[in-house]
């Protein structure tokens, strides 16, 4: 009796504390953020709608509002226990930066502290500009920059392994007004995206709909390994990914890891990042195994694109921190071991307006949806005439690794439609009546397992650019590039196809005529770009041709494209997202990145070359040698020993061949700048690189373990438990 008493209430007690935990992970979700629930709590009411009026309609913010809010944030943040805030931006080098000020000051006629935090402290920072990279915007003595609150993303508070810290994500640019950062022309492309998709709800009788939205949810791929590990491996250190390594016996070819058992280690790694992210009002939804060894994907809903590349820029930073508390290291780039899958960040994005209408929903009659097929027209045809430009903002030295294997999509831009789709597509062009649309139900031939209705489309994992129901999907990111730049990319080349359709009806009398026109044309003007298939098969590469899409095979190309399609300058000019020295400014920007991450790839392998493996092969030609000499004595010497003297002989040669070319290019280098430092190591840099790399990795296999001066690409990928 007492022992069943005793277990009712230690389940219920257990229950209770169940309850508990959950709704203390509820009610955490965003505590750490000044958002509206904490701006009501902090600021009077009427300021509180005030500053959502502002960031809702655009409306001016007076320095009187930033004063209220900026008093309200400072008892906020002080009462979380941040003594500090930093204006929080977006530089051109792919990070985030921050300078911290403290809220004390001194009273004057006291002497004492008090904390003091000003609306035009909050609008208006001044750090200095010098030393990040602007492409040619400003002359080297001229420093001053400007950070400039963005009331649309949230102020946040996060912790800097102790401290904690009032973040106010801002704008950032020059002393003449020049966006020198990423967020800029992000809100510029979602202000004129949503101003030319307003026109088009317009015309098919949409009077109510104030804005139309960018919505992104990004899906992040990161590996994890060993933080002991690192201290062995200095490519890693220096350029995020191995340079040399040869194939471990067991790779990602039983497809064991993807969507597995999620191991003890890292779901404890992972929780904690939940938990992190939650209370930064980041709402990470999705976590598994992805297919390599040690790589793990984490998917966010999604949120306005300017909310959601700020969003994405802390879950890389908290990714990264959490990893260390945790022993381990979280590697975002692309590709960060040979012969396994790379790293993506897949941007998937739909437009909605602001009265929660998607307008990338087909709808059960797609046929006699004209809205919905003007939209999916505009981005074909955006994705056909700026494919270089889309191309061209998910380049990088790291991405050039990843796309075109191990599932990442090909460097040829197409779009995946479906086939239910692409029928009425077919069905438009072609004026012929195709099969209606709908979905069918799936039948798994058991009574047991429910029926399912299909989605509207299969999943393409080869397409760079998919259609998956209601949204799009960019496969093309890269795992550790900021997705302001592709967001930036797409919301203004689909305003300018959706800009020019508006043109082209409002000149027309009969207004329904011309829509049916235009989207015919569009069409079959643009059907080119779609491609249902498989992008791996080497016949899509022919076919790619044939229709005369571009086939840019890496960064140094993209941007040499970009470069020189005036299209391209016409697009951002037209749309005022960016003038021509802003766009020349970040195409010069984007070769010295190039050039600075070849540069510190081959200097890190010279480097490896000389101190770690060449002193390693000498070593093991002299045991061996050594060994052979005792064996005389015997007289009788093993074959084995001739062989591998020969072989690691032979290898040494190599290496020392090999090296004095990589040094020789490392060496002229110093000589050369800008675009053609970056041909250079397009050209050469990242051949003789690649060509080091051959006799290195040969023998690793030829070595014993503990001959070798670094940890294997098996210690790396499978000691995480």
């Amino acid at each position: 009796m007492w022992t069943w008493k005793i277990i009712y209430f230690s389940f219920r007690i257990t229950c209770m504390e169940k309850k508990k935990h959950f709704n203390c992970l509820k009610e955490s979700f965003g505590i750490d953020v000044f958002n509206e629930k904490a701006m009501r709590e902090y600021l009077p009411r009427e300021v509180v709608e005030e500053l959502l009026d502002v960031v809702k309609n655009g409306r001016e913010l007076k320095i009187e509002l930033a004063n209220q809010v900026a008093a309200g944030l400072k008892e906020w943040a002080l009462n979380k226990g941040a003594t500090h805030y930093s204006h929080w931006f977006q530089p051109l080098n792919g990070l985030t930066a921050e300078k911290h000020d403290s809220f004390l000051m001194i009273d004057d006629l006291t002497g004492e502290a008090i904390f003091e935090f000003s609306g035009r402290e909050l609008i208006k920072g001044e750090p200095d500009a010098s030393s990040f990279p602007n492409g040619g915007l400003r002359a080297t003595f001229e420093a001053r920059g400007y950070t400039m609150w963005d009331a649309s993303s949230p102020a946040f508070i996060a912790s800097n392994d102790g401290g904690k810290c009032l973040y106010i994500p801002t704008a950032f640019c020059s002393y003449h007004g020049d966006a020198l950062d990423e967020k800029t022309p992000l809100l510029r492309s979602e202000a004129y995206l949503s101003e030319q998709a307003l026109r088009v709800l317009q015309i098919f009788g949409d009077q109510d709909s104030k804005r139309v939205n960018l919505l992104i949810g990004p899906e992040q791929e990161y590996f994890l390994i060993e933080a002991e590990q690192l201290k062995k491996r200095k490519d890693i250190i220096y350029s995020g990914r191995t340079l040399f390594g040869a194939p471990s016996p067991k790779g990602q070819e039983l497809d064991d890891h993807y969507f597995a058992a999620i191991r003890g280690k890292v779901a404890a790694y992972m929780d904690e990042v939940n938990q992190i992210l939650w209370r930064l009002g980041i709402p990470a939804k999705t976590e598994h195994n992805e297919v390599a060894p040690s790589q793990h994907e984490l998917a966010v809903i999604y949120a306005k694109a300017n909310i959601a590349a700020d969003q994405n820029q802390m879950v890389m930073r908290v990714l990264q921190r959490t990893a260390k508390k945790h022993g381990l290291i979280c590697l975002l780039k692309e590709k960060p071991f040979a012969g396994v899958n790379g790293s993506g960040k897949h941007i998937n994005f739909s437009l909605a307006t602001d009265r929660g209408v998607n307008l990338f929903t087909p709808g059960q009659h797609v046929q006699e949806n004209k809205q919905f097929l003007v939209f999916l027209a505009a981005l074909l045809k955006a994705c056909d005439e700026f494919a270089p430009l889309l191309r061209e903002s998910v380049s990088s030295y790291n991405n050039d690794l990843r796309l075109g294997g191990h599932e990442a999509p090909p460097s040829v831009l197409s779009v995946f439609i479906g086939e239910a789709l692409n029928s009425v597509v077919e069905e438009i062009i072609n004026e012929k009546k195709a099969l209606d649309a709908l979905p069918s139900f799936l039948l798994t031939g058991t009574s047991v397992l429910p029926s399912l209705r299909k989605d509207n489309t299969d999943r393409n994992r080869t397409s760079p650019f998919a259609f998956t129901g209601n949204r799009f999907e960019f496969r093309m990111v890269g795992s550790a590039l900021n997705i302001s730049t592709p967001a930036m990319c797409i919301a203004t080349a689909l305003g300018y196809e959706l800009k020019c359709f508006a043109d082209y009806v409002d000149t027309q009398d009969d207004k329904k005529k011309a829509i049916d026109s235009w989207i015919k044309e569009t069409l079959t003007a643009h059907s080119r770009i779609i491609f249902n298939g498989n992008g791996y098969a080497d016949e899509w590469l022919l076919e790619a041709q044939k229709r005369g899409l571009p086939c840019i095979k890496d960064t140094y190309e993209a941007i040499d494209n970009v470069e020189k399609d005036q299209k391209i300058h016409s697009l951002f000019s037209v749309s005022g997202v960016l003038s021509n020295n802003e766009l020349s400014s970040r195409l010069n920007i984007r070769y010295l990145s190039y050039a600075n991450d070849g540069l510190i790839e081959a200097k890190a392998a010279s480097h490896m070359v000389h101190k770690l493996f060449l002193p390693a092969l000498h070593r093991a030609f002299a045991a061996f040698a050594k060994e052979k000499h005792h064996a005389k004595d015997t007289q009788f010497v093993p074959r084995h020993l001739d062989l591998s003297l020969s072989k690691i002989s032979e290898l040494i040669d190599e290496t020392y061949e090999k090296l004095e070319i990589l040094d020789a290019d490392i060496a002229r280098a110093k000589d050369l700048c800008g675009k053609e430092l970056a041909f250079f190591v397009h050209d050469s840099i990242k051949f003789h690189l690649e060509e080091v790399r051959k006799p290195i990795d040969e023998a690793e296999l030829l070595l014993m373990k503990d001959e070798w001066p670094i940890p294997s690409y098996g210690d790396l990928l499978f000691h995480v438990i």
